[in-house]
């Protein structure tokens, strides 16, 4: 089922900006280009967009030991909701930071899972980047095993 087609739909017109949450729209190229710019520290080929200290901030765990406790429980009691977010050990200024190796994820490697499955990491240690966008929101039985 499409809930909003591509050809007259609300996002084939310029929008007016109300909420990041709602109302950004983007593409694989523009995210990906964003996640290497954090890769290289803030540089976009060779121009800086964001100090270096601003992306450690964005992309290093900021989180105190009680925080940690506290998204350490929340996040065993909601295991595969917001599966991301809940279980990737820390969080920077706007996304998940992995702190332990769990799985096939490195510890240091950043990113964002969207709640209608676009997820999108970036691995500091093997230069890498990922861009998964899907938009199956609360649709499938199992939504965030299509993004895990």
């Amino acid at each position: 089922m499409v809930w909003d087609g591509a050809k007259g739909g609300r996002y084939s017109q310029p929008r007016e900006f109300r909420s990041a949450a709602n109302d950004v729209v983007s593409t694989v190229d523009d995210y990906h280009a964003y996640f290497r710019m954090l890769l290289n520290g803030g540089m976009h080929g060779s121009e800086r967009i964001l100090s270096r200290p601003a992306v450690q901030l964005m992309t290093g765990n900021c989180l105190t030991p009680a925080q940690e406790a506290a998204r350490t429980a929340l996040a065993g009691n909601n295991v595969r909701v917001s599966f991301g977010q809940g279980q990737q050990g820390g969080w920077g200024f706007g996304m998940a930071m992995r702190t332990y190796r769990g799985d096939y994820a490195p510890i240091g490697r950043f990113g964002w899972d969207g709640g209608t499955g676009t997820t999108v990491y970036a691995d500091p240690a093997n230069q890498l980047t990922g861009v998964l966008l899907t938009q199956v929101g609360l649709s499938v039985p199992d939504p965030a095993r299509v993004a895990s």
